[in-house]
């Protein structure tokens, strides 16, 4: 597990500040749960939490339960094949895969393609340093970006696209 240092989850948090309220929020490669857990503490409506291990995610689940959590679940999935079912409609991304596995790319295609997006929806996607920026979506406006240390990370505004008439 490689959880987001304390500090990138502040300046994180700092900015989603305006939308967290409320926000119903996803967490596509939970590892240490500390990107939901915050998202919690800060007043979320709902995080859904998607761990591939099933170890790590048995234990993400006790941790929410000692939290009394409930608006708070744990899914034991690989991320890609669970987002690309039909389902929820999240405020909040979190994009946190391990690293130099190539995955971001895929998740945002899947992402959009299932539309599990809302219209204003905020991406937060954490990368290598080493690594150029990740390709996003044409109407995922840059909000704010930042490094520290070999992290590269960075949040984004989905805006609406315009319906595609027949």
């Amino acid at each position: 597990l490689r959880p987001t240092t304390d500090r990138v989850r502040e300046t994180l948090f700092n900015w989603l500040a305006p939308i967290i309220q409320e926000a119903r929020c996803l967490d596509c490669f939970a590892g240490s749960g500390a990107l939901g857990m915050e998202a919690l503490s800060r007043g979320a409506a709902s995080v859904t939490l998607l761990e591939q291990d099933h170890a790590v995610s048995t234990q993400l689940a006790r941790n929410l339960q000692v939290l009394q959590a409930q608006q708070a679940q744990v899914i034991t999935t690989d991320s890609l094949r669970w987002l690309a079912q039909p389902g929820d409609v999240f405020n909040v991304v979190f994009i946190d895969p391990p690293f130099r596995q190539g995955m971001i790319i895929d998740t945002v295609a899947v992402l959009e393609r299932n539309r599990r997006l809302a219209d204003n929806a905020w991406i937060y996607i954490e990368t290598e340093t080493e690594g150029p920026a990740p390709d996003v979506p044409v109407h995922w406006q840059p909000y704010r970006e930042k490094v520290a240390w070999q992290v590269a990370y960075r949040l984004y505004i989905r805006h609406a696209t315009p319906e595609k008439k027949i």
